[in-house]
């Protein structure tokens, strides 16, 4: 039998309680009460809770496969769309009682900690480079209009994404999603 890796068990509960909690509200007993650890163990991986966040981050983007939206072998917008249903199905099957981490993040301490801020904007980055990657695709096989920039498009569908996040949260109610959906891939990318 494998011995657990104790960075792990706390990277891994920093996400759920960073996720679920927010920053914040989630201390760093609480992760490592969480992972079954000793709260001392925290330090001797971490240097402080916002280096674990960035850690915690990194891996959230891990689980947002990304990778799957450069997937060549499948259609663009058909990538496109099953991504964003995975995201919808995930937050849904939570009960509403979640959003974003990245944008979790984002709005509580972007104002609050340059370490956080920046591993937030690294993060939106790579997702709306990805995102950008279908949409090019999509328009260089005649899918979708080249009037306006994959990158730009991209961007913004990002942050509409982020916004429906809060409003579905908010009403705990699928509305948002259709909305989502009947905007994005009714009207954007059609």
């Amino acid at each position: 039998m494998s011995r657990r890796s104790v960075r792990e068990e706390i990277v891994n509960a920093a996400v759920e309680q960073f996720h679920a909690r927010g920053f914040n509200a989630a201390g760093v007993k609480d992760i490592t009460d969480s992972a079954g650890v000793p709260k001392g163990s925290f330090y001797n991986h971490f240097v402080s809770k916002e280096a674990l966040a960035v850690v915690a981050l990194e891996r959230y983007g891990e689980s947002r496969r990304l990778s799957e939206l450069t997937d060549a072998s499948v259609d663009p917008l058909l990538r496109l769309r099953q991504h964003f249903e995975f995201l919808r199905d995930e937050n849904t099957g939570r009960d509403f009682s979640r959003g974003c981490l990245i944008g979790g993040f984002g709005t509580e301490m972007a104002d609050h900690s340059d370490v956080i801020r920046e591993a937030v904007r690294v993060s939106l980055e790579r997702w709306a480079q990805a995102l950008a990657a279908a949409i090019t695709q999509a328009q260089e096989s005649g899918q979708v209009a080249a009037t306006t920039d994959a990158k730009t498009l991209a961007r913004f569908i990002l942050n509409a994404w982020e916004g429906t996040l809060i409003s579905a949260r908010s009403e705990h109610s699928e509305a948002s999603y259709e909305v989502f959906f009947d905007t994005v891939f009714g009207t954007l990318l059609a």
